[in-house]
């Protein structure tokens, strides 16, 4: 039995079913954008840790920071002792937030306790309870965030009832015919029949659908869904946890958009591999809570707040928004040419570096997850790592790091092809 197998095995009897992964294989240790098993195979990561790694694994500039903060203190539990660390990163944060006016910035620690304080301080805003949710969202785990996710399996099974006042309506894709008029009218159905405008107290949606699918929303519907909250009194959230810190070749992804929301939320890549999530937004909005309303044990960890601080470093240094808009163009370029030989390949869709493929059976427009298992077990067994997604899992999502060495992104992109073109028969 290899070491692999043995960890699997121990795997299986000392943790819950519930907790799946993705493959039989354990990390010994990884170094931007390269894995290595317990057993001493190498995997191209074109999945960065579901879009947690987009400066890589182990960034020096990150490592380093880390360590040194190390050497000072590990924890104080901010809102107890506070610290510098946490306001020169919530000065950044704030600086980097698209739209006029002040900003203010909060850090939690996961990306679903952060869309939970979003909601309560878009609550606590408004004096209302009402949220507007969107179908094939992903929002977290946490039993609010479970309900404002737009997808039962395997996330919602067997673990309701969920909180109420949560209401969901069909978010734009072009390619399943679902327009943005659609959207509106949902919209405009729900406040007439379930509730009235007065009770919503947010908006909250992806600006690009992470688990949905890597579906970018329409900028007519980013617009109507600004003059909607202007128009009722409602803040607008834009969940920007898997499609923010420059997957989408921006900073923000709302940064696309001529129309930005009233809080943004993020986590994954503002570690840099480091637990750390954020709220930041309009400072009325989020000054809305009392003293004590938000906070947390580990909430502002001064370990990740050095990672955070490193990671801007990085961004700013090395230029990875504009990377990850070269990265982008040369990956779709070349997905486009498979559809000659893959006619499975619906769609090459998505901005900057946040791209997807989506797979249709041929002559029937049904979504054929069938095929991208077959592709991504084909990719596995070549030592490239890469996801499904998508409401039926009919979608390969690319979510390499920004960072990846030009050698080893043109060695993962001749692996995905092969993939995708042995697939087929």
């Amino acid at each position: 039995m290899g070491k692999n197998q043995e960890l699997e095995a121990r795997r299986l009897a000392a943790t819950p079913k519930g907790q799946g992964v993705g493959w039989p294989i354990y990390a010994q240790r990884a170094k931007n954008a390269e894995i290595w098993d317990v057993e001493g195979n190498r995997y191209i990561d074109f999945y960065g840790g579901i879009g947690v790694l987009n400066t890589g694994h182990l960034h020096p500039k990150v490592r380093a920071a880390v360590a040194a903060q190390l050497d000072r203190f590990s924890h104080t539990s901010y809102q107890i002792v506070p610290h510098e660390i946490y306001i020169t990163a919530a000065e950044r944060i704030n600086a980097l937030i698209p739209g006029p006016g002040q900003k203010k910035c909060a850090f939690f620690n996961s990306g679903a306790e952060a869309v939970e304080n979003a909601v309560k301080i878009a609550r606590c805003h408004t004096g209302r309870a009402g949220i507007i949710a969107f179908n094939s969202s992903f929002h977290g785990r946490t039993m609010m965030t479970l309900a404002l996710t737009g997808k039962v399996a395997p996330y919602k099974l067997g673990f309701g009832p969920f909180p109420g006042d949560v209401y969901h309506v069909p978010f734009p894709n072009a390619l399943h015919k679902v327009g943005v008029q659609d959207s509106i009218e949902a919209i405009d159905r729900l406040l007439h029949d379930a509730i009235e405008a007065k009770r919503v107290a947010a908006v909250i949606y992806e600006p690009v659908q992470g688990e949905g699918g890597f579906n970018p929303a329409p900028a007519e519907f980013v617009r109507a869904m600004r003059e909607l909250c202007d128009k009722h009194g409602i803040v607008l959230i834009h969940d920007e946890v898997q499609c923010g810190f420059g997957r989408t070749g921006k900073m923000f992804a709302s940064e696309h958009y001529d129309a930005y929301p009233d809080i943004i939320v993020m986590a994954k890549s503002l570690g840099g591999g480091f637990i750390v999530s954020g709220v930041a937004g309009k400072a009325e909005i989020m000054d809305a809570p009392d003293p004590g309303g938000l906070g947390g044990t580990y909430v502002g960890n001064p370990l990740s707040l050095a990672a955070v601080n490193a990671v801007l470093d990085v961004f700013a240094e090395e230029n990875l928004c504009e990377r990850s808009r070269k990265l982008g163009e040369i990956c779709k370029s070349r997905l486009e040419k498979l559809k000659a030989d893959v006619p499975q390949l619906a769609e090459v869709r998505g901005p900057g570096s946040m791209v997807a493929m989506e797979f249709l059976k041929p002559g029937t427009g049904e979504p054929d997850p069938a095929f991208v298992k077959k592709a991504r077990d084909i990719a596995f067994e070549n030592k490239l790592l890469v996801l499904s997604c998508g409401p039926h899992y009919n979608v390969l999502r690319l979510l390499y790091p920004l960072t990846i060495e030009d050698k080893v992104f043109d060695e993962g992109l001749g692996i995905l092809e092969n993939a995708l073109r042995k697939a087929t028969a």
